[in-house]
This record gives structure tokens, C-alpha cells and sequence, in this order.
């Protein structure tokens, strides 16, 4: 999975010379965050819809409506962006890019191809990359273990799935916050195999074992509907 797999290929974009009204109201008629700076098809910068809210003066000003309007149009893009950009690459993992945004604290990253602006990555791009590589909306199992970091230690829960007539639908792991020598593992199964000997056989052997049977994409569903009653 590249970072070309998830980004938006069609960018919006504005010149140094625009007007942050301009910004402003490309940002609302498509619906996004943050829009490239380019001239002369090279890229200058990029503006986000909190530089411009850090730019706005705050609601103790003193300026009216009518002068704050003024402002913004008077107001230059070049004036406002950043001009400093983080950027990536098409060919980019895009896991690496997901780790780049977050330690650099940026919500999107213009992704570059011979010096040309290529797409743009956001992090709503990565939220859909984290449900589709999870096969989460294809509903399944969901189990969690914490076992040993060694060779044959995936292949050994592999084993069981297999052994109880599942199949592995995605896998994840993390060394954050478990003791030395032991990693979590997040395994979305499939199928329909014997679910009771199988949650039996690993909570016997794995006793962080935690396995649950829901249908997430059902869940969110009845929560949004409550919400809108």
C-alpha cells in the first residue's frame, strides 16, 4: 500500500498573489483544509484553513464586519502560508507517510512527482487507508493477543485460526506499551468455523487472549441513528 493508493489526485490550489478570501471560499465550495500554493507550477507553500483562523483577528477586535472583510481581501496568500512544506512521494508507504505527519504535527502532506505537484495526502486519506487495510467494514472477528516477539510466534496463532476452519482478513502489531520481549497482535478473522473451540483453545494458551464478534459497520449505524433522534 503506497501513498499513491490513497491520495486525492485532483488538487485544488491558489497562487501567492490570491486573496485570502479566495482561499477561504475554494475551501468551502470543495470541502477541504488545505490548499497548495503554486506558481508557475512550482510549489511556493501551503495554507490551511487554522492559518487563516490564526490570521483572523479574534472576535475582540475592534474591526467591524465590513473592515474584517476588507482585510481578507486585502490580504495575500503568500502573506498567511506556510512556506516551509513537508512532502512525499507517490511510491511512499503509506504507513511512512501516516509516521511523517504525525512527527512533523501537519494534517496533509503535497505528494510530489519530478518537481510537479502529483496529489495531496490528508489525514482523512489515512483514516480511510486504517479501515480498508483492517478489512473493517467486511465485518469478521476481532482478536487481540499479546505473544511472544520470536520467530514462528504469528505462525503459531496462524495454526489455530486454520485449524478451526478461519481465515485471516488483516493483521496488525504493535511493541507500544507491552512488556519486553512480547508484542500485540490485531487479527481480523473470517469464516465459519467451530468460533467456540477456537476462542477456547486460544484464551487457554494466550491469556491476554480477547476476542469479540460484532458487526462494526452495523454498530456505527445504529449509534449515528440514535444521535439523530
Amino acid at each position: 500500500m503506497f501513498v499513491s493508493d490513497w491520495m486525492t489526485k485532483r488538487v485544488f490550489t491558489v497562487s501567492p498573489d490570491d486573496s485570502i478570501t479566495d482561499a477561504v471560499k475554494l475551501m468551502r465550495e470543495k470541502c477541504i483544509r488545505h490548499v497548495p500554493v503554486l506558481k508557475d507550477e512550482k510549489l511556493k507553500g501551503i495554507i490551511s484553513d487554522r492559518d487563516i483562523k490564526e490570521f483572523t483577528p479574534s472576535k475582540a477586535t475592534t474591526l467591524d464586519v465590513y473592515e474584517l472583510h476588507y482585510l481578507l481581501a486585502k490580504t495575500k496568500v503568500k502573506e498567511v502560508m506556510k512556506s516551509k512544506v513537508v512532502t512525499t512521494e507517490p511510491d511512499v508507504p503509506v504507513e511512512e507517510a501516516a509516521m511523517i505527519m504525525y512527527d512533523q504535527g501537519v494534517g496533509c502532506l503535497p505528494v510530489m512527482e519530478q518537481g510537479r505537484i502529483a496529489g495531496i495526502i490528508s489525514d482523512r486519506d489515512i483514516y480511510r487507508a486504517l479501515v480498508d487495510i483492517t478489512g473493517v467494514r467486511h465485518g469478521g472477528n476481532r482478536v487481540y493477543l499479546v505473544i511472544e516477539d520470536r520467530p514462528g510466534s504469528i505462525k503459531e496463532v496462524a495454526d489455530i485460526i486454520r485449524k478451526y476452519g478461519f481465515r485471516m482478513q488483516s493483521i496488525l502489531t504493535s511493541y507500544e506499551r507491552v512488556r519486553e520481549g512480547y508484542r500485540k497482535v490485531v487479527i481480523r478473522i473470517k469464516g465459519e468455523g467451530d468460533f467456540k473451540g477456537f476462542k477456547k483453545e486460544l484464551q487457554g494458551r494466550y491469556k491476554d487472549a480477547a476476542i469479540t464478534c460484532r458487526n462494526i459497520v452495523e454498530d456505527v449505524a445504529m449509534m449515528l441513528n440514535r444521535k439523530t433522534r
